[in-house]
């Protein structure tokens, strides 16, 4: 549904905000196991680009002593007792270094692709689903301050741009990195005067370049967060698209969409206008290099003597050699530009990933932490206080007290936003008491692990969300390994049965995304089918059947009543005589317990439970003024946030 809130991601900020040096952090975590490919990769580029500098080198001594005859014929590095004697010799000498050379470097070049590839889709793969199972394992504070849209921004955006970073730019850097060390040192052995005129462009550049970067990571840090902004604000009206088609509000979602997608292409268009001054100005100066060696290095040859401060002599085959060095330079220093963009780009991604690697997860097992094994269902609150911030001064639950025996039906009831539901959260562990204890079968359930804690429950909500699949599938969800036989059990005990067999495929029918092919009351019997099937020691029937028409509700209210028969049962309702027959039904105001007992015993007792009877049962006018006044005090100070 489509809301004026706006997406945040404040939650995170702190945690991002701590993450230094995020891409060496993510290889450390996550490159362990595929460090050899990294390696490979390394290795090969270091090769390949090495390889690349051979054949101008060879040219430019065969140009001296083959084709001019000035010089003898010479190699930087290389023995001269490795080089033939004759100028035949020497020439097919070049010409299969050269041929080495070339066939190597894209051999090589071809591994450094494959084992650099493979390292970056398996990094990838390994950090998307850390991610996701860290997101899983979240409180669920995490969940109510997060948007889906963010999440997913985070898991597919985030995670795609850090391996399109790994796969071709990591390793376009390293074989920078290899050519201008590769080709500084070739320079400077042929000449190392000319080699400073040309070598200048370097540190240039590298100042350049840390301008750059200074200004874009805060600007793609920006973009980042506007992917995540949009993201949120699409999927947030794709869910609510047919409240937004009742209420008729199309071009009011769509003035908010079109407002999201330009505060994304602003902050884009800042970056890449950043870049727009960088690359050009990255190949400006590479270019200017190239200039500058051509005309120390002519007027040398022309005039015969060193120009300027420069010593020495000159020869045209090493001036051929600079020119095309430096001309192989010009490329791949004007690519810096992408290498930059790209890695300031994973760096902002990274960080919005470790931010949620580095939150912490309160809810998860104690280092001595115990399986609950068949689970016999007594549950005991004892004094039981709760706020959901840790530093809130007013408890939303307090002194909540109370104890419930193997097989007994309670009944949880009270105004809307009394924190009915917020008990229930506890015994789930969703959250942890900040004072007293919950504790099941005399466990206290922060000292049970929770997988098996909330093995042993089965929840039934108001709205249960149903998987894009078959109906056999989303009854069977959590109990995988059941036969056809036991699904069709669990549904004709959740009174689903009946209507799942005239679908036009029974059992095998797909519900599609979120169960909408089915009407709310037919998802809610296949959800209770989904809990029958896991069978759970403890229920949890949180309003299963306020939105639902009578009929319905009389069908499922006969597979509570089924179920409650055996199995410890709570069951949280506005309509009150689902409850009726309950054990113990409790009445909860303001957080605390103000009344408990039988539904006769209630109603004798003509308090809070007897007003809301009457309430139901249309007997407005026996409502007493303070409970009148009461109810319209709770609805005026209700919020969007309040727990029920």
């Amino acid at each position: 549904m489509s809301t004026d809130a706006e997406p945040t991601s404040d939650v995170l900020e702190e945690y991002r905000e701590q993450v230094e040096h995020p891409l060496y952090q993510l290889f450390m975590r996550y490159g362990e196991g595929n460090r050899r490919w990294f390696v490979l990769g390394v290795i090969t580029s270091t090769l390949a680009r090495f390889l690349s500098l051979v054949p101008p080198v060879l040219l430019g001594a065969a140009v001296d002593s083959i084709f001019r005859g000035d010089e003898a014929f010479t190699i930087p590095y290389l023995p001269q007792s490795y080089i033939p004697g004759s100028e035949m010799g020497q020439f097919w000498f070049a010409v299969s270094l050269m041929a080495v050379a070339m066939v190597g470097s894209a051999f090589l070049n071809f591994l450094r692709q494959s084992s650099l590839n493979l390292f970056s889709h398996r990094v990838k793969h390994e950090v998307r689903t850390a991610t996701y199972q860290q997101m899983q394992r979240l409180d669920m504070s995490f969940f109510n301050e997060m948007q889906t849209g963010e999440l997913m921004s985070i898991l597919s955006n985030d995670t795609n741009r850090l391996e399109q970073f790994l796969d071709d730019m990591m390793g376009n850097a390293i074989q920078l990195i290899v050519l201008m060390l590769g080709t500084a040192a070739v320079l400077l052995a042929l000449n190392w005067q000319l080699a400073l005129v040309t070598l200048l462009i370097v540190p240039t550049s590298a100042a350049f370049t840390y301008w750059f970067m200074r200004l874009a990571e805060e600007r793609y840090a920006e973009v980042r967060g506007s992917v995540g902004d949009l993201n949120s604000r699409l999927e947030n009206n794709l869910n609510g698209i047919q409240v937004i088609k009742a209420a008729n509000t199309e071009d009011y979602e769509d003035d908010r969409v079109e407002e999201h997608s330009y505060e994304y292409f602003r902050l884009d268009w800042l970056a890449l206008r950043l870049n727009f001054i960088y690359r050009p100005g990255l190949q400006a100066l590479t270019s200017l290099a190239f200039i500058a060696t051509f005309i120390v290095g002519g007027i040398w040859i022309v005039d015969g003597t060193a120009p300027g401060p420069l010593t020495g002599t000159l020869s045209a085959g090493e001036l051929v050699t600079f020119l095309l060095l430096t001309q192989r330079l010009v490329n791949p220093l004007a690519q810096m530009g992408n290498i930059v963009d790209r890695y300031e780009d994973a760096k902002a991604s990274t960080k919005r990933i470790l931010g949620v690697m580095n939150m912490p997860v309160s809810i998860q097992d104690s280092e001595d932490a115990v399986e609950l094994a068949d689970a016999e269902g007594r549950v005991e609150y004892d004094d039981v206080s709760f706020a959901y911030e840790e530093d809130a001064q007013d408890y939303v639950l307090e002194d909540v007290d109370f104890e419930v025996e193997p097989g007994e039906t309670v009944g949880i009831v009270g105004p809307t936003g009394a924190g009915k539901t917020t008990i229930l959260k506890l015994l789930l562990r969703l959250y942890d008491v900040n004072e007293g204890a919950v504790r099941v079968d005399g466990h206290d359930v922060r000292d049970l692990t929770v997988s098996s804690l909330r093995q042993s429950m089965g929840y039934v909500g108001q709205d249960n969300f149903l998987f894009d699949g078959t109906v056999s599938e989303n009854i069977q969800y959590g109990a995988f390994e059941t036969s056809q036989e036991e699904i069709e059990a669990a549904a004709k005990k959740a009174q689903a049965h009946d209507f799942i067999t005239k679908m036009p495929e029974g059992y095998q029918t797909d519900i599609g995304e979120r169960g909408v092919k089915l009407s709310g009351g037919q998802r809610q019997r296949v959800a209770i089918a989904r809990t029958i099937l896991s069978d759970p020691s403890i229920l949890i029937f949180d309003e299963a059947t306020s939105a639902v028409d009578t009929e319905t509700e009389m069908l499922i209210q006969r597979s509570i009543d089924e179920l409650a028969a055996e199995t410890t049962t709570f069951i949280i309702a506005h309509r009150l005589s689902t409850v009726r027959d309950a054990d113990t039904i409790l009445v909860i105001e303001d957080g605390e317990i103000v009344e408990r007992g039988t539904h006769d015993a209630l109603l004798a007792a003509d308090g809070l439970y007897a007003n809301l009877w009457r309430v139901q049962a249309g007997e407005i006018e026996d409502l007493p003024e303070d409970f009148v006044e009461a109810a319209s005090e709770r609805v005026a100070q209700q919020g969007v946030g309040d727990e029920d």
